[in-house]
């Protein structure tokens, strides 16, 4: 699979899996599944009405919700990442049409993105400025004794635990990395904290 422009490397199997579904929509589906995804990405904060939107979109085309939520998290891995990376329409086009989506799909998706761009802008600036300040860090190295996958069997991996300040209340925020997980999160770290010495 080619270099994707949303993560940078390569996404699991089931992510083009649930994409490559897409293409059994009819057009007039998959538009309108396209518009309650995009009025989710818009609208981040509207978790119930995706929900909503997406048990009554099953309903009307006869599909499973559950499958329909899968797959509609794997497509928004896509714009998640698009807008933490400032990509263009062509860009989103071409990431989708790698994961195995149709050209014309992935055209009517990148269109949306298009007319979108400027509240896409916007939005991706909003969560930049939103800065929280870390306040303490506690992490845990671990090696993985069993697994259902045995390639899992023997690798390292680290547990951290971030108490950030948002506001005037802490919050506990828990991640799992794996060693080049860690190593790429240590080197944005000494990045940031070198063009921060740089502003002080």
């Amino acid at each position: 699979m080619h270099k994707l422009h949303f993560s940078g490397e390569p996404v699991p199997d089931f992510v083009s899996t649930d994409i490559q579904t897409l293409n059994k929509l009819s057009s007039q589906q998959f538009s309108a599944l396209t518009e309650i995804i995009f009025r989710f990405i818009t609208e981040p904060t509207e978790s119930e009405r995706l929900l909503s939107q997406l048990s009554e979109f099953a309903s009307q085309n006869g599909m499973s919700p559950g499958p329909l939520k899968n797959i509609v998290k794997s497509v928004l891995l896509v714009p998640n990442g698009a807008l933490k990376r400032n990509l263009t329409a062509d860009h989103v086009k071409t990431d989708f049409i790698t994961l195995g989506l149709s050209e014309e799909k992935a055209g009517c998706f990148a269109e949306k993105w298009k007319l979108n761009s400027a509240v896409l802008s916007r939005l991706a600036v909003g969560q930049t400025l939103t800065v929280n300040q870390l306040v303490d860090m506690e992490w845990k190295f671990g090696v993985t004794a069993g697994s259902s996958e045995l390639q899992k069997v023997g690798s390292i991996f680290l547990q951290l635990k971030l108490v950030i300040k948002k506001g005037n209340k802490s919050e506990n925020v828990y991640m799992e990395l794996t060693l080049p997980q860690f190593y790429n999160f240590l080197h944005e770290m000494e990045q940031a904290k070198t063009s921060l010495e740089c502003f002080s």
